[in-house]
This record gives C-alpha cells, structure tokens and sequence, in this order.
C-alpha cells in the first residue's frame, strides 16, 4: 500500500457509555423521491441510527439528565410514563446504562418488538386498555402515580420541556449545521409534538426564513402508530400550534405506501410514521417546485426503523373500522 493516499476516512467515535451515542444522526438525501420534484432536493435525518433505535433517544435522555440534576430522579424512585413504544425503548435502555428502575404504561396491542425489546432491559411493563390508544396509557399512568407518588417520578413526556428542548439543542442545532442556509422548509409529525416544537423554535432563530409545516393523521382512527390527531387526543401541554406555518393531515394509506416505497426506491426501511413524514415533505417540495423557477431543500424526520412493525397494530389497507 505504499504511497496510497485513503481519501474519506472517518474515524468512529469513542464512548464512555452507550447515551453518548444519542445524537449526531446523519442526513441522507431522498433521490428517487426528489426526482418527482425538480429543482428542490428532499433529505431524510435518520434518527434510528441512534442506539435505542428512534428519534425518542434524545428527549428520554434529556428528561432523564434534567430529572436527576435538579433531583425529581433517584435511585429509591421508579421512572415511569405512558409511551406507544420507541420513548419507552429509550427509556429503557438509558435507564440501564445510568442504573434507574423504568415502570412504562403502554397500550397492550402495541408491537411485540417494543415489548420484547423494553423487557430485554428489564424495565416492568403495565399495559392500558388497546382501544383507547396513548390517551388511554396517559390516563392510567396518572392514576398509579396518584395513588403511590413517592414510588414513581413521572417523566410525562407530553408536558414535560425537556422534550422540546432535547430538539432545540440537538436535532434543530444539527440540521443547520448540516444544511445551513440551504435549507428552507421543515417537516415533522406531531405525536407529543416535541420533535417539531423544540427543531422549529430553534430553525426559526436562523437568519433566514425556514418554513415549519406538522404532519398529523387525517382522522381520528388511523394507522400511523406513534402521531395523533389533536382535534381529538388530549394534546400534551408542549404543544404549541403557533410555532408551525401549517399543519398538514396525511391518511394512513399515503403513511404505509410511502414507507414501502422508501425501503424498494430508496433502501430504507422504515415505520410508518417516517411514511407520512416523507409524505407531507413530498406534497411540500411538489408545491414549490411547480412555481416557476421554483427551489428548496426540505427535511424531514426519520423516526424509527421499520423491523419494529413486523407484528403491527391491527390496522390493514383492507381493515375497514
């Protein structure tokens, strides 16, 4: 190999615990979907890469480092809250490497995956009625946590601002600098709003304008595990509506087609809510682009990857509610 010049060599990074491999996710521009769209480019942030697997990594773990610096977390306490699946992962996993017991309240027809995945770590599972969704495991959690409160510190990842904030240090702060002023809209879907909360408060401080557009289902009984449908769930108390340009509804159908589309055009296979993440970000870039002389560069939100719906919820393109 003498005199051989190695272009392009990256060194991997060196940890002295897993949660410092939370963040620091990689773009990857979507070619085969953007060539629907000339003149703007579509780039996916792949959040899974993170080591619990989703975009939820960083709130759990800023919830988690808030709680124990101003003491609400201990070791005689349990961390305990309501999730549909990848907040309790996270949970799991940093509350392994950090050495605190996780209690998580979880609808009972969520994935196997994130069942088998969250007890791997040996966090307790208690499970809410399936029919009343997250609402349902919100609704439960407050009751345990009321009737035992010295046992539990309840992160309530819908109300607490270290979600947000977990965004606005780290996902938001990430985009730019991978983009910069290339950059000119932003999509997110909302589930506890924290991803798209915390990323536009932190793009709309950037020097140029950066369009914030929310995806959320079109319905209240839809497919898209892990969004909601405000008008109709009990919206977490960081959400804050002002914050985004538009909020743009996406049906199941439109979720689940782009999520396969993505894995056979683009080789990434993900969930469905990444699905109607590159969805709405796909409608965004058609519409600029059909201005005359019409460019930008959208980015969107790959939340989790899509082994974890190998046993889904009960929701099919042929399921009729």
């Amino acid at each position: 190999m003498g005199g051989t010049v190695v272009e392009n060599i990256v060194r991997p990074k060196r940890l002295e615990s897993i949660v410092d491999g939370i963040g620091q996710t990689p773009l990857v521009r979507l070619r085969s979907i953007d060539s629907e769209t000339p003149g703007v480019r579509i780039y996916l942030k792949l959040e899974y890469t993170n080591p619990g697997g989703s975009v939820k990594d960083r709130p759990a773990l800023q919830m988690v480092r808030d709680a124990v610096r101003d003491g609400r977390l201990t070791r005689e306490r349990t961390l305990i809250d309501a999730t549909s699946g990848n907040t309790g992962v996270a949970y799991s996993l940093i509350g392994a490497a950090l050495g605190y017991r996780v209690s998580l309240v979880m609808p009972k027809n969520v994935s196997q995956a994130r069942k088998d995945i969250t007890q791997a770590f040996g966090t307790e599972l208690i499970y809410s009625d399936p029919m009343e969704g997250s609402d349902g495991a919100i609704r439960l959690v407050r009751k345990l946590v009321s009737e035992t409160p010295e046992k539990y510190f309840y992160c309530d990842q819908y109300n607490n601002p270290s979600n947000p904030k977990a965004h606005y240090l780290g996902t938001g702060q990430e985009i730019l600098d991978q983009l910069g002023d290339e950059l000119t809209h932003f999509v997110a879907g909302l589930g506890t709003s924290g991803t798209c909360m915390g990323t536009t408060r932190r793009l709309k401080e950037h020097h140029r304008p950066i369009v914030c557009i929310a995806v959320e289902p079109d319905d209240a009984l839809h497919g898209l595990e892990g969004l909601k449908h405000m008008a109709s769930s009990i919206v977490p108390g960081i959400y804050q509506p002002s914050h985004m340009d538009e909020v743009l509804p996406v049906r199941t159908e439109d979720g689940w087609d782009m999520a396969d589309r993505l894995a056979a055009e683009e080789s990434l296979h993900v969930g469905h809510s990444t699905g109607a993440n590159v969805f709405g970000a796909l409608q965004v870039a058609k519409r600029i682009s059909a201005r005359a002389g019409g460019s930008g560069t959208v980015v969107t939100i790959a939340c989790d990857r899509g082994d974890r719906y190998f046993a889904p919820m009960t929701w099919e393109k042929h399921y009729e509610w």
